[in-house]
């Protein structure tokens, strides 16, 4: 009697698990990457700034002709090494800038391949 009903559990476990066995279907469907739709960054419309280079020899000159055009004569004042430091930072600005673009146009190239880059086609 022992050995029948070890036998029914046996084959009630055994079909219990083949029945409760689900196939995953994860790696059978492939879903397609949506679109980023990432506008590219438009370049940036700056200002016209003039510079005036005042220097021992023209401040006066500099200063009379600015208060004649109505200016106030302030000055906000860069040494040679401290312009310098300026264009430094603006190429890196500049650099960065490039890196985000390409960085932007790497993921559009992932995530919206064109119709010949399609696999399987």
């Amino acid at each position: 009697m022992k050995n029948i009903i070890l036998v029914i559990l046996m084959s009630v476990l055994l079909v219990g698990c083949s029945i409760g066995e689900k196939k995953l279907r994860i790696f059978k469907l492939e879903e397609p990457r949506q679109n980023l739709d990432l506008p590219k960054p438009t370049p940036l419309q700056l200002e016209e700034l003039r510079w005036i280079i005042i220097t021992s020899d023209n401040a006066v000159e500099v200063f009379t002709k600015m208060e004649e055009q109505g200016l106030d004569p302030v000055i906000f004042g860069l040494s040679d090494k401290d312009f310098q430091l300026l264009a430094k930072n603006f190429a890196r600005i500049r650099n960065q800038l490039k890196h985000m673009n390409d960085l932007v146009d790497k993921y559009k190239e992932y995530y919206e391949p064109k119709k010949d880059d399609k696999k399987g086609e």
